[in-house]
């Protein structure tokens, strides 16, 4: 185990300083990632122009959405076709590591970029929290972290069955938009769809971690929810295992 923490140590070092030279690029992600819950702000501010809590949900899905981006689908599933990740394969380490360097090194630099501008904003607006509401969202932006990379790469895994991968993690990435809290706050959504929302795994990859740091969530229901959260990572990693698996094999087929 503490060989893998160091390599994975020692590769997210690597990217990190690889993407310091592509300032320009990570600014324009940090501009993608932004959009989207601005928009939703603006929106949900006109609908609900009397409630502090629409600006803070958003200023905290902002910081949610910058600290759980994942991008395997640019970043591994082009290994798969343009084949370097051969080379991947014969290292004495597993192939994810890659990926997951990668990706916590982007989301360190568009937390740099990004949370600035998130504070601004919400200083800007007015956007207020309660400490012990922060720290309780902090269990559940793990969760979102880690649930996010592990949805975003089974998805990045279709590049061993198709070449329009790009098309199937944009699907994924809607579903966390529609569901997760991202084109509208979970609890305003009437009964029989936000209990099918909360139960899903994309509300746990987005809006949970902002309902808890605006203590919409909160007491039993933060534990349940962060629960689920959990169980939905175990899901997910055992998924990822399994496509991964049937990925290779087939992958070696191919290439044999």
């Amino acid at each position: 185990m503490s060989r893998l923490l160091r390599l994975l140590a020692a590769r997210t070092r690597r990217q990190f300083l690889d993407w310091s030279g592509g300032w320009w690029f990570t600014l324009t992600l940090v501009a993608n990632e932004t959009l989207g819950p601005l928009v939703g702000l603006f929106v949900w501010s006109t609908v609900f122009p009397d409630d502090p809590g629409v600006v803070s949900y958003f200023i905290a899905l902002m910081a949610v959405q910058l600290m759980t981006a994942s991008y395997e689908n640019h970043t591994f599933s082009e290994t798969v076709y343009q084949g370097t990740v051969s080379h991947e394969l014969l290292k004495p380490q597993p192939v994810v590591i890659g990926p997951i360097g990668e990706n916590l090194a982007i989301r360190v630099w568009l937390t740099i970029f990004g949370l600035p501008l998130a504070a601004l904003a919400g200083f800007a607006l007015d956007a207020s929290y309660e400490w012990h509401h922060v720290l309780l969202a902090l269990p559940a932006l793990l969760c979102a972290a880690v649930l996010r990379f592990l949805f975003t790469w089974v998805l990045a895994l279709a590049a061993f069955w198709t070449e329009r991968v790009h098309a199937v993690v944009t699907f994924g990435w809607v579903l966390i938009f529609l569901l997760g809290g991202g084109a509208a706050p979970v609890d305003v959504l009437p009964d029989p769809w936000r209990a099918v929302a909360v139960t899903l795994p994309f509300y746990a990859m987005l809006g949970l971690p902002a309902d808890l740091a605006t203590g919409t969530v909160d007491g039993p229901g933060a534990v349940a929810a962060i629960g689920r959260a959990a169980a939905w990572i175990l899901a997910f990693g055992a998924l990822s295992a399994a496509v991964w698996r049937a990925g290779v094999r087939r992958y070696t087929v191919i290439g044999a």
